[in-house]
């Protein structure tokens, strides 16, 4: 293993040199006073671990941890510390372990041990020319392959996961950190918060490793912008495929019914993110547009059968759409269906009733009216 030792006291530095070569073969390949990543890059490229002080004049380890692993994903990162509170920290960060100073060699042997498992444990990433599929709809999955299972991302944190879905809706646009920050930390101090802010965006570049080229996420000096190389996106891909279907006919219909089947759920459905809710709504009006365009063509074309599915898959989705229970209602009316008519009007009235809508007069009116024609009276 090959790693650099960051600490501003040339002391610490020679100590911890010392500590290290007596129980390992670790390559010590530069101890620096100062890390400046730009001017470094090349170094940190190549090799495999930091010693990482994370109290420097001028400098936030926590903050500096995470730029690392902008330019070397793959980075082992011990952070060293002569305060308690730091240690702590580090260990929320999931650092692959923390030392406090002065590094006794029972505790870095034990911090090495564990470092060459997990860096041996370590999951190659995904090759380049495999495809990369994120889907949104319904809840967070990824696939490498059209036929390939569906995989969930195990994220380290809740807030992990929001900020990476946060970036990944806002993609190629810079999210600002003081907008981060009120999105995911709203009554928090804004040191704490920043601090956290690093410690989620660590998380985040550990997470992504995994999938190698395919994302990465770029630091500015005023916050952050994932990047992505050769990657799905399931909506995107859905909103593009409606784009591209041509006027809607008998010969066309199965085209348009395979594309709106792309759509397996509402847009983060199995999350509660207020900012993911325009983007929701979008999407399911679209669908909506194009459900009603089927289904209708197939009431238009005395196919009421097939019609039904498409106004039960409308009413499945939104259930408050009184539109489609109306259809429904009318086609079971059309068939002699009269206990269909009063269980589709009764589960209308309770999915509006939830919403504290009532039934419109219209359609109470013609409800009332086919019940005065096909009811008997007692």
């Amino acid at each position: 293993m090959r790693a650099i030792l960051v600490d501003d006291e040339p002391l610490a530095l020679d100590f911890l040199e010392h500590q290290i070569n007596k129980i390992s073969n670790i390559v010590i390949v530069e101890k620096l006073t100062n890390l400046e990543i730009a001017e470094r890059e090349k170094l940190l490229q190549n090799i495999d671990l930091v010693f990482l002080d994370i109290e420097m004049p001028g400098k936030n380890g926590l903050e500096l941890a995470e730029q690392l692993l902008e330019v070397n994903k793959n980075l082992a990162i011990v952070f060293v510390t002569a305060f308690h509170e730091y240690a702590v920290q580090a260990f929320e960060l999931n650092a692959l372990d923390y030392v406090l100073k002065p590094a006794q060699t029972d505790r870095l042997q034990k911090t090495i041990t564990r470092i060459k498992t997990q860096l041996q444990d370590r999951s190659r990433p995904l090759a380049r020319e495999s495809k990369l599929q994120f889907n949104l709809f319904g809840k967070l999955t990824y696939n490498t392959s059209g036929n390939s299972p569906r995989k969930v991302i195990q994220w380290r944190t809740s807030k992990a996961q929001e900020c990476f879905l946060y970036l990944l809706h806002h993609q190629k646009k810079t999210a600002q950190k003081s907008e981060l920050i009120e999105l995911l930390w709203p009554d928090v101090d804004e040191q704490r918060a920043f601090s956290q802010l690093y410690t989620t965006i660590y998380h985040i570049r550990k997470t992504l490793s995994h999938f190698g080229e395919h994302c990465s996420i770029k630091n500015t000096s005023e916050g952050y912008i994932l990047l992505l190389n050769d990657v799905h996106i399931d909506a995107v891909e859905w909103e593009e495929k409606l784009t591209s279907l041509p006027p809607l006919t008998q010969e066309t219909l199965t085209e348009y019914e395979a594309a709106l089947n792309f759509y397996t759920g509402a847009y983060l459905q199995d999350y509660d993110y207020l900012w993911a809710e325009p983007e929701r709504y979008r999407l399911e009006q679209r669908w909506l547009q194009y459900a009603y365009m089927i289904a209708d063509h197939y009431n238009e074309h005395d196919n009421f059968e097939k019609a039904k599915n498409w106004y039960t898959k409308i009413c499945s989705y939104k259930a408050e759409d009184e539109r489609a229970h109306f259809q429904l209602m009318i086609g079971y009316a059309s068939f002699g269906a009269f206990s269909e008519v009063e269980r589709q009007y009764n589960q209308m009235k309770i999915a509006l009733a939830e919403l504290d809508l009532a039934v419109s007069p219209h359609v109470k009116k013609w409800y009332e009216q086919w019940r005065t024609e096909v009811v008997k009276p007692k």
